[in-house]
């Protein structure tokens, strides 16, 4: 594989409280268990790192004990940061609570990765086969959206550049939305994230409208539906429902990020859509059985569970994929 996944995003330290369910109003629990984890977008470049792709953080570290805690999570990775340290701000933190039935509630405060200037941005390029990748966290905070979307649109026309909206897409100006959306080349999401950007429809009407109305660039976009598998609609108007895999699922926290950043890394080494789907669904399966966002296997990982799960083997070409757009 030739090309890198240039994040620009955000990292941030996760607060993670386990709890049997979430407390009434005006009440109180005790945690089961607590930990102090990399988070946000590290889930992401976890997954695409540890699928075979190198993963370089263009987004910007705090200089106080949260952005020390992630710069050290980051390098265990293999994941270089390419921005300097912020000298006023520390990295943000984000409280997440798993209940019970391993849904998660979250409560966040942004830091430093919440500013980003082009002058702070120098320091990251990309290079003939980089793919680069942008959160809708990243796009809602004021102090960095502008910026962020002058460099996208700067890129070279041939980059691949991955969105993921996340829930926060409502607090994404429409016109900054808009000129990403114009941009993107994969659109990765899930059904709520779509109905807020395309109008209330069914999957196949929401990936279509996606593509025809707000991506008119993009090579496909996806839907993710958690255990249920994903939807995948190709520009070419090919389409198809890639399944889930049944799992004890114990914490679903990350599961979505182990998806897109799966998915990005199978297509970057030439895996057929469809395929990197399946692929992404198997990673998202296994990463709910394992405590922690950054819980994403590795390509043996999602080799072996495959191999058991049955179906198709999935294949590779030996060569990047190409992010091949429709022409007018």
């Amino acid at each position: 594989m030739s090309g890198r996944l240039v994040h620009i995003g955000s990292a941030v330290v996760d607060y993670v409280y386990r709890i049997d369910a979430l407390p009434a109003p005006g009440t109180e629990k005790t945690a089961s268990s607590f930990a102090q984890v990399a988070g946000g977008g590290f889930n992401m470049m976890v997954a695409a790192s540890r699928t075979g792709m190198k993963v370089v953080f263009g987004g910007q570290l705090g200089s106080g004990p949260n952005g020390d805690f992630l710069r050290a999570a980051l390098a265990t990775e293999g994941i270089e940061t390419l921005t300097p340290a912020s000298p006023v701000l520390d990295s943000g933190n984000c409280v997440a609570m798993i209940s019970s039935d391993a849904e998660r509630t979250f409560v966040s405060w942004p830091g430093a990765e919440s500013l980003l200037s082009l002058d702070m941005m120098a320091p990251v390029s990309v290079a003939p086969g980089d793919w680069v990748f942008i959160s809708g966290y990243t796009l809602s905070y004021p102090g960095s959206r502008d910026a962020i979307v002058d460099w996208i649109e700067a890129l070279p026309a041939d980059t691949p550049l991955v969105l993921d909206p996340t829930p926060v897409i409502t607090d994404i100006p429409r016109h900054i939305l808009s000129r990403i959306l114009a941009r993107t080349t994969w659109l990765s999401c899930n059904a709520t994230e779509a109905t807020a950007i395309a109008g209330p429809g069914g999957v196949e009407t929401l990936a279509s409208r996606l593509l025809r109305d707000h991506s008119p660039k993009a090579v496909g976009v996806v839907i993710r539906a958690g255990a249920k598998g994903c939807h995948v609609r190709l520009a070419d108007g090919s389409a198809k429902t890639i399944a889930g895999f049944q799992v004890d699922a114990i914490d679903t926290n990350g599961a979505g990020d182990t998806h897109i950043g799966a998915f990005v890394s199978a297509l970057a080494r030439g895996m057929p859509p469809f395929e990197a789907a399946r692929y992404a669904n198997a990673a998202a399966a296994i990463s709910v059985t394992r405590y922690g966002g950054s819980s994403a296997p590795t390509d043996c990982d999602i080799r072996t569970f495959l191999s058991h799960a049955g179906g198709p083997p999935i294949s590779l070409h030996g060569r990047k994929q190409e992010a091949k757009r429709p022409t007018a």
